[in-house]
């Protein structure tokens, strides 16, 4: 078997050293990382309710209260009742959170294409489909180690 770092190992020094780049990117125009998550999430059009937001980005409902505030008190997102559930909040983005989230999005893309530029472009086309088909894996796929065992290997080179 050839060894190798664990995807962890390698992935989550990587992913602290992005977010420190993205840090003062998100403060030139006001916005936290939560922040910033949600307006991707409320961009793609996937998520409605607070309690849809809080799963689709892996936060607590009670934990993105203050961050959903401070988004709609700077006009980037509303809350409005729903009515069908006066209990539960519609989320959306306005067209100035349109417009931060598509100007943070390209100032820290510009970064990422920098880096990436650092690889040979097979790799870096590689690398990414490898990472968007991770991405779009179920959370429980990835945290549930049975889940993987019981599926069949992916193959390169169809028999």
């Amino acid at each position: 078997m050839t060894s190798r770092r664990d995807l962890a190992e390698m992935l989550y020094p990587l992913l602290q050293s992005l977010i420190a780049a993205e840090v003062p990117v998100l403060a030139a125009h006001g916005v936290s990382m939560w922040g910033y998550a949600v307006l991707g999430a409320l961009e793609d059009g996937s998520v409605r309710t607070q309690a849809a937001l809080a799963e689709a980005i892996g936060a607590d409902k009670t934990r993105i209260i203050g961050t959903l505030d401070k988004l709609q008190a700077t006009g980037l997102i509303t809350r409005t009742p729903d009515p069908r559930d006066r209990r539960a909040r519609i989320l959306t983005i306005t067209d100035e959170g349109r417009e931060v989230r598509g100007s943070v999005r390209a100032e820290i893309q510009a970064h990422e294409e920098r880096l990436l530029a650092r690889l040979p472009e097979a790799d870096r086309d590689g690398f990414l489909r490898a990472l968007e088909a991770l991405h779009r894996l179920p959370r429980e796929d990835i945290t549930d180690r049975s889940s993987l065992d019981r599926r069949p290997a992916h193959r390169s080179n169809p028999a």
